[in-house]
C-alpha cells in the first residue's frame, strides 16, 4: 500500500492493482466495510446492465431464496464482463438493488467469492419497493475499466 497523491494518512492508503487505483478511505472521510470509496484506472469503460437471477434459458433462479438469486446474478456479471474481455477484477463499481436490506448480507457473501477482498470496487446499496419482476430480489450492474491491449 501507498499513500494517494497529496496525502499521507494512513487512511488514505490506496492498492494498485494493474491498471486501477484502488483508495478505500480517503483522508477526512469514514472508511467503508467490503467497499472502496474511490477506484480510478485507464483502459476501455464497460457498463453491464443490470443483472437478475436469470439462467442462461430465461429462468428464475432461486425463488425466494436472497443467497441464490446474488449467486446466480454474479454469475451473469461473469459472463457479461468475459464477453467484454473483462473480469471481477477490472469492475470499478457495483450498484446493488435489493427489495429488502436484510438481503445484502447475502449479495455481500456471493461477491466474495468472486472478488478478493483487496480489490473490491466502489459500491452503492439500494433497497427499492419492487424489481421488474415480483419474485426477483436482488438487482446489480457494474462499470469496468478494462486495460487497452499491448501496443494499443
Amino acid at each position: 500500500m501507498t499513500a494517494s497523491p497529496g496525502t499521507s494518512s494512513p487512511e488514505a492508503a490506496s492498492t494498485h492493482s494493474g491498471h486501477l487505483t484502488r483508495i478505500a478511505a480517503p483522508e477526512g472521510v469514514s472508511g467503508g466495510a467490503g467497499y472502496s470509496h474511490v477506484v480510478w484506472g485507464t483502459g476501455r469503460f464497460v457498463a453491464i446492465s443490470g443483472q437478475c437471477s436469470f439462467d442462461e434459458a430465461g429462468e428464475l433462479v432461486g425463488e425466494g431464496d436472497p443467497a441464490a438469486q446474488a449467486r446466480q446474478v454474479f454469475e451473469n456479471l461473469r459472463r457479461c464482463l468475459a464477453a467484454a474481455g473483462a473480469g471481477f477484477d477490472d469492475v470499478v463499481k457495483l450498484t446493488y438493488y435489493v427489495t429488502d436490506v436484510a438481503h445484502l448480507p447475502a449479495v455481500r457473501a456471493a461477491r466474495a467469492e468472486v472478488i478478493a477482498p483487496d480489490r473490491v470496487p466502489a459500491s452503492s446499496a439500494v433497497q427499492v419497493a419492487a424489481l421488474v419482476r415480483p419474485e426477483l430480489l436482488v438487482e446489480i450492474d457494474a462499470f469496468a475499466i478494462v486495460p487497452e491491449p499491448a501496443g494499443a
